[in-house]
């Protein structure tokens, strides 16, 4: 196809809005077509992740808009009203699309096409995309492209886009697609329903209404209690309602039954298309290897299984492969403060360098190889279409406690991040179902309790090898990650059997065929986790471990310790010389680095505080760390290690936080933490609801400080009582 030739009008920069249901590569053709380079937001006032790229082609600027992946465009909430308003230009945010490029499953095009005949109803230059041509061609089906072209009056490409093929073909498609008259779209309704949509659009200017697009008219009486219907504003809503309501009455009466007549005739109108143009041979007939591996992974016995050892060997792995990483880390961190510790002179501010920023976010830093691979992992199955099948069966358990397969995706969301999670809960229909699922999001273990259960697991659970080959300490790991999740069973129940009663709506959920995870997609979804962890790492925690600093250093004098600290390093650098007069002043050095933390604003504090966390087996340093990590749960490694780089003990050796725990001791010189203070601390942090952000977002989903603030309470008088529990028993049976 030779390029089209270049003009002013054409060197103009286009918006082209891509649109498909969930798992037909969308993404995957976004990322080959803007070469990675995206920007990232949310749309504003709503949830919806707003993803743009930009790419030239044949001297145009191209603006790709990747729109949420939909099943249709019957929008039910005001997320879902999104991709509507910015294919009909009415997103302030988004410039109105000169172009829309529709991709969809080849392999199962009869499903797919519902949303491109809906799509064309707004009458868009439209390209089809046929994705996933090659899985398509393997199965033994026949798609004439040709007569499908004709036939759906618009440009029909074939992609395989994990393999960049095709690519190319899609811009030049569209190109064309602009140049060419738009196809009026066919009018699938009987001449009744068209008739109430131009008495509803003459009902509406009756009422001072501005005009009102055609597809929305539509929408209003075909969705009911969609999200269309606030597009004619707040004034007129009771009317409005009222309005359709005896509209569709009209329509029953005349045998077009709204909502079903719609999936009728589309999938009727989509067969008439199709006929003659797609043949499947004997071949895709037969079980397809995705159907086959399904029969064994969504078993109602042997599925569950294998989740449940998928996710153990995953939480195993974790904690076997990141040592190493974990180590290197760790030893970049002590070079870096010896670095400045040589450069600078002993005083406040190589204190706070040190003590302060060094000692509090490189203590987060370290757990960052845990993180990278927890988020590589989840990436990993959600490309290769095992994350579906895991909804799928958590669909009976879920049923159990009064919620759908459809909570699962957002619950799983969360074990990276509840704030997501929380999100996500924006595609579960039913408002039960949603809010308990909202509510209960928050104790799925983030990755933010994940340098918690690391440090505790690392420096006081034993590295013992059961069976041979399973890590004790993996196995504490996979029972913390598991404990929110089993807390979240009878939390559910009883939110059910309380504050949302009703009936469990049927789960229907699509599920994707199997394939190979593409290494660009799995990359950047690692990458965009991993940033803004680390993003989060140095901004809010460095902010708090400089304030934890402040509180820690003052308002004690420190010129004996700084006086102290300069002789200590003038005898160190004489290679080890004057030993007992170096131990003499080490010894002195620790104790009045410890009484100046006591003394400290930080240290009156944690004193005053004190009897509270007692019974949980902690003592005044652990309750301040747990206080300041209510904004954020990572906070409390900062902390901690702010607090013990304050008061810890000057000497050679591992100048990481899990040393200075280990080291630790009570006024009466027995440890400060034990096994089952290390449980406990665990457990209160895999329940409690500290992060700051996700009750926020909490607050914007339900529009109410009700719920943020009843999580909160929940959560902390939850965690309050496991934690106490652990401690007593785990003391009283001798751990």
């Amino acid at each position: 196809m030779s390029d089209l030739v270049s003009s002013p009008t054409q060197s103009a920069s286009l918006t082209v809005a891509l649109i498909g249901n969930p798992n037909t590569g969308k993404s995957t053709l976004f990322n080959a077509l803007s070469g990675g380079q995206a920007r990232v937001g949310n749309f504003p006032g709503v949830t919806v992740e707003k993803k743009v790229g930009s790419y030239r082609f044949q001297n145009r600027e191209i603006t790709l808009v990747d729109l949420p992946g939909t099943y249709s465009l019957s929008p039910r909430s005001a997320d879902e009203m999104v991709s509507v308003d910015v294919l009909l230009g009415r997103q302030p945010s988004a410039p109105a699309p000169d172009a829309v490029v529709c991709i969809v499953d080849s392999s199962n095009l009869e499903r797919n096409l519902y949303l491109f005949s809906q799509l064309r109803d707004l009458n868009l230059p439209t390209v089809l995309v046929l994705n996933m041509w090659d899985t398509t061609t393997s199965r033994g089906v026949t798609i004439d492209v040709e007569k499908l072209q004709e036939r759906l009056g618009v440009k029909v490409v074939t992609t395989s886009a994990h393999r960049k093929d095709g690519i190319e073909a899609v811009s030049h498609a569209v190109l064309q697609a602009l140049e060419e008259t738009v196809q009026p779209s066919p009018r699938l309704f009987p001449t009744e329903f068209y008739d109430e949509v131009e008495k509803l659009s003459k009902w509406l200017e009756n009422r001072g209404e501005e005009e009102v697009h055609f597809f929305l008219l539509e929408r209003m009486l075909l969705d009911v209690r969609g999200a269309s219907e606030e597009a004619a504003g707040n004034a007129i809503a009771p009317e409005l309602k009222e309005y359709l309501n005896e509209a569709r009455l009209r329509l029953t009466a005349a045998g077009c039954r709204i909502p079903a007549v719609e999936t009728k005739l589309r999938y009727n109108w989509i067969r008439e298309q199709l006929d003659g143009v797609l043949v499947r041979s004997q071949e895709d007939s037969k079980l397809s290897t995705s159907d086959r591996i399904d029969k064994f992974l969504t078993h109602r016995f042997w599925g569950i299984l294998v989740f449940t050892l998928l996710m153990f060997l995953i939480f195993q792995a974790i904690y076997t492969w990141s040592g190493p990483f974990m180590e290197m880390v760790e030893g970049l961190q002590g070079g870096v403060s010896d670095f400045v510790q040589g450069l600078m002179p002993p005083g406040m501010f190589r204190s706070l360098v040190i003590d302060g920023i060094i000692a509090g976010v490189g203590s987060v830093i370290v757990f960052l190889p845990q993180i990278i691979m927890l988020f590589a992992f989840i990436a990993i199955m959600e490309d290769c279409g095992y994350m579906a099948r895991a909804a799928f069966l958590m669909d009976k358990l879920m049923t159990r406690i009064g919620l759908s397969g459809k909570s699962f995706l957002p619950l799983m969301s969360s074990f990276a991040c509840a704030i997501p999670g929380v999100m996500a809960t924006r595609v579960i229909e039913n408002r039960r179902d949603r809010m308990i699922t909202m509510l209960i999001a928050p104790l799925m273990s983030c990755s933010a309790r994940l340098p918690v259960y690391v440090l505790m697991i690392y420096a006081f659970i034993p590295a013992t090898m059961l069976l041979g080959w399973v890590n004790l300490q993996g196995i504490v790991l996979f029972a913390m990650y598991s404990l929110g999740a089993l807390v979240a069973i009878p939390i559910a129940w009883i939110l059910r059997k309380t504050f949302f009663k009703g009936e469990t709506p049927p789960f229907v959920m699509e599920l994707p065929p199997y394939k190979w995870p593409s290494p660009g997609i799995v990359f950047n979804r690692v990458y965009d986790r991993s940033k803004a962890f680390v993003v989060r790492a140095g901004s809010l925690i460095f902010s708090v471990t400089v304030v934890v600093w402040a509180l820690g250093y003052f308002p004690g004098d420190h010129t004996r310790q700084e006086s102290l600290s300069a002789e200590i390093n003038t005898i160190d650098a004489e290679a080890g010389e004057n030993s007992e007069k170096l131990a003499a002043l080490t010894s002195e050095y620790n104790q009045v680095s410890a009484a100046l933390i006591q003394e400290s604003y930080l240290g009156r504090m944690g004193k005053a505080i004190e009897p509270v966390v007692k019974p949980l087996g902690w003592d005044w340093r652990i309750g301040v760390g747990a206080i300041a990590s209510f904004p954020a749960r990572e906070v409390i490694i900062a902390t901690l290690g702010t607090i013990f780089s304050l008061g810890s003990e000057l000497e050679d050796g591992d100048p990481g936080l899990s040393n200075a725990l280990m080291k630790a001791t009570w006024p009466d010189g027995s440890p400060l933490i034990t096994v089952p203070v290390a449980l406990s601390v665990m457990v209160f942090f895999a329940l409690c609801a500290q992060c700051g952000a996700t009750l926020m977002v909490i607050r914007r989903e339900t529009n109410s400080w009700r719920w943020p603030i009843f999580t909160f309470t929940y959560m902390t008088l939850l965690a309050y009582v496991a934690s106490f529990l652990t401690y007593q028993i785990g003391t009283a049976i001798g751990i």
